[in-house]
């Protein structure tokens, strides 16, 4: 492997930072940059705040004698990912921000920021991998199952893989922990969150009601009839069975969030078992399909994948499961696959 000069996104979690002592080792001349991005908070592996998350990184980079920079990107992650979360709650939909911010915020404005620094290339901590086979390159999945990251990556063009790099594809957590702890690296025991960087508290509903105005409206059943009122549709989501407060003696879920209407509909689980979906905002890896595909699609980061039969059209797809799937949520991500490749993906429009 040819020796570049590569730039680390430092969260200040032990991924990032065992990513820059990796690469480092291997005879690449790193440099540790650090994103703030929410109010004080940074995208680090355990939702700290941004100043211990930018403390940890410098602390790492000291240690791996690299060099640090911290860049400010908090006003274009309020109006990029934060606004986008919100806005998209309040019209009824289950948003994936951290495909968002992927797509916005570290692959474009941050891999644009550490090229005016010097580097050839950026790497992350993400549980991914790139191959180049005769040139052509192609985004796989991570090569442990449980620790995958390519989920949130999708929206990764042919472009840009040429100057990323993903030092842990091959690795899992606990290796990647060990690791850590025997370079010394502070971090090595550092927890981490399965939460959003900007609500580590997990609190999403208290941080919506500081978002949205709420808009009470009807809950109601298949048939129209009114059951109850909502607060919101902003707090609800498709498949969601707790917190509907109403009594009927029967087990209801949320089915379907109308924004038009203003109801919450709800029914029996069954109802929540779709055959397709439709999707927009597509974006492919490398080629866009020409022909229906057999592929393995996944609804939702921590949902295995299931066979499927894709059909792309112009602006959008469609996707036939081979078994029908439940509680599938506008607004999130649909992600193709064949085999370990990541084909691409996009935002589910409608079951």
């Amino acid at each position: 492997m040819s020796r570049r000069k590569v730039a680390v996104a430092m969260s200040g979690g032990v991924d990032s930072s065992v990513a820059a002592a990796l690469l480092k080792e291997e005879g690449h001349g790193v440099i540790g940059v650090h994103m703030k991005l929410w109010q004080h908070r940074s995208q680090t592996d355990d939702g700290a705040p941004s100043a211990a998350g930018e403390d940890d990184a410098r602390s790492v980079c000291r240690v791996l004698g690299v060099p640090f920079h911290a860049l400010d990107f908090s006003t274009q992650f309020q109006r990029q990912v934060v606004d986008y979360f919100c806005g998209e709650y309040a019209q009824g939909r289950t948003p994936n921000p951290c495909v968002v911010c992927n797509r916005s915020i570290k692959f474009d404005l941050l891999l644009r920021a550490v090229e005016d620094l010097g580097a050839e290339c950026l790497a992350t901590g993400h549980y991914a991998r790139i191959n180049a086979p005769a040139g052509n390159y192609h985004l796989l999945k991570a090569a442990r199952p449980s620790v995958d990251q390519s989920y949130f990556l999708y929206t990764l063009k042919q472009e840009f893989l040429p100057r990323l790099l993903f030092p842990l594809g091959e690795y899992s957590k606990s290796q990647v922990r060990h690791m850590a702890a025997e370079r010394g690296l502070p971090v090595a025991e550092k927890p981490k969150s399965q939460d959003l960087c900007f609500i580590p508290d997990g609190h999403h509903e208290d941080f919506l009601q500081g978002c949205v105005d709420p808009v009470p409206g009807d809950v109601v059943d298949l048939e129209g009839k009114v059951l109850g009122r909502h607060q919101g549709i902003a707090f609800y989501t498709v498949g969601q069975r707790t917190g509907l407060g109403i009594a009927t003696g029967k087990r209801l879920f949320v089915l379907r969030l109308d924004p038009i209407s203003n109801t919450v509909v709800v029914g029996p689980e069954e109802n929540l078992l779709v055959s397709g979906l439709k999707a927009n905002n597509l974006s492919f890896v490398c080629v866009k399909p020409q022909r229906p595909l057999e592929v393995s699609a996944k609804i939702r980061f921590r949902t295995p994948e299931v066979s499927a039969r894709l059909k792309v059209f112009a602006e959008e797809a469609e996707v036939l499961f081979d078994q029908p799937q439940r509680a599938i949520a506008p607004g999130q991500a649909v992600v193709f696959y064949r085999g370990d490749e990541v084909l691409g993906g996009g935002t589910i429009e409608a079951s």
